[in-house]
């Protein structure tokens, strides 16, 4: 630790939940307090602004108390790991109540609440914390003995003035870099979705309209099934580290398929499966769960087994490239196709058979060539900028934990 810095543990450096009784004290039962749900905490709020007040006499018996300056930090899981917490700002007379869940820390004199903030904000802290959970699964929650042991650098009050000072500059020049980012990435996607939009809607005389069931018994689409195994679906312990891919919608990334993400069956547990069992060049849609990413699959592979969440479409290449199929699929007239049947059911899937009702316009094979042309390089450039800017907004992230860890071990 930096020479003239002190090392408290939390109970020494704070008050932690401060008694209601101060409350009763300040204000009359009638006078109305803040009100600060969970559902109202922010995530990488320096403050809380709580936007709802309620007489005392409403809040007082079963909700948390705390006070302008305060740190509030949940202690629930997930919201303890998301990193809810911040600091008491604004409230109505000064005074606040809310959710059970949330730890209420005041700092004593030597300690400044924005160190105390930034502090509990790294993410090493909230690991050590997520560890060191106890009880039922969904209800987990931070041990009070950890909060109270864990240990705080405490240098001299104008030494962290002039850290927090660096910090909340340093964050304020992030923040406008990931927002810029996360435009740029936008705008990106927008490009390449405007310029397939034009492509579709300015079809010419020669180009089909006609839905997938046309296209089934016309033999332009080979085969169109999904992953749906019924009783044969796998269970979780069948999974094995090598064998056949199995794979689920959670391997589109970027419409390509990451076959990093695939689960294995053993052959002669894959020999069971009879249906949903893609092949190269077939064309993947996702069509549970995670609606609309589309990719070609590209594999070496005899057979992949797709699960509950894929649909595969194999083209006949005489009348339809996958190419083709698959930039089609991206595009804004069939995606209002699938939005429209979600819109219309209370789950986020498209069952097959609604699938085959969709239309699909089809060009001649030579003008399908020509789009596919067209729209690759479009499509690869966007790609390439979507990382850069996914790469960019990953750095910002890891430069906030640097900056954090710089601060409190005195390097800053």
């Amino acid at each position: 630790m930096k020479k003239g810095w002190q090392s408290q543990t939390l109970d020494k450096a704070c008050q932690i939940k401060p008694p209601k009784s101060e409350a009763r004290d300040r204000v009359s039962v009638d006078e109305l307090v803040s009100f600060l749900p969970m559902e109202d905490m922010g995530i990488g709020e320096k403050f809380v602004r709580a936007i709802q007040a309620k007489p005392l006499s409403a809040v007082a018996g079963s909700y948390t108390y705390f006070a302008d300056g305060d740190v509030l930090l949940a202690k629930i899981t997930p919201c303890f790991e998301n990193g809810k917490l911040g600091i008491a700002e604004g409230l109505t007379n000064g005074i606040g109540f809310g959710s059970s869940e949330y730890i209420v820390f005041r700092p004593d004199k030597m300690l400044s609440s924005e160190w105390l903030y930034y502090y509990l904000s790294r993410e090493t802290f909230l690991v050590e914390g997520a560890a060191r959970m106890s009880g039922a699964v969904g209800h987990k929650r931070v041990s009070r003995e950890f909060i109270e042991s864990y240990p705080i650098p405490v240098p001299p009050l104008p030494e962290q003035q002039r850290i927090i000072g660096i910090i909340d500059e340093a964050f304020d020049g992030i923040a406008t870099a990931k927002i810029n980012a996360e435009k740029n990435l936008q705008n990106a996607r927008a490009l390449f979705e405007s310029h397939l939009q034009s492509v579709f809607t300015q079809r010419g005389k020669e180009w089909d309209r006609v839905t997938l069931e046309t296209l089934l018994e016309r033999g332009w689409i080979e085969s169109h099934l999904d992953g749906n195994h019924g009783s044969d679906y796998p269970r979780k312990e069948e999974f094995i580290s090598e064998g056949v891919p199995y794979i689920s919608a959670n391997c589109l990334d970027d419409e390509r398929v990451d076959m990093s993400r695939a689960k294995y069956l053993s052959l002669s547990r894959a020999a069971l499966l009879r249906k949903g069992i893609a092949k190269d060049n077939d064309v993947l849609f996702a069509h549970n769960a995670t609606v609309g990413p589309v990719a070609i699959l590209h594999t070496d592979e005899e057979k992949i087994i797709l699960g509950t969440s894929l649909t595969y479409y194999r083209c006949n290449p005489k009348h339809i490239l996958p190419e083709y199929l698959a930039h089609y699929m991206r595009s804004f007239g069939f995606k209002t196709q699938y939005l429209q049947v979600m819109r219309q059911s209370t789950r986020n899937q498209v069952p097959i058979t609604k699938q085959r009702e969709f239309f699909h316009v089809i060009p001649p094979l030579d003008e399908q060539k020509r789009i596919i042309g067209a729209l690759d390089g479009l499509f690869e450039n966007g790609q390439r900028l979507a990382t850069l800017y996914e790469h960019k907004l990953a750095a910002l992230e890891a430069l906030k934990k640097s900056l954090l860890h710089q601060a409190f071990t005195g390097n800053l």
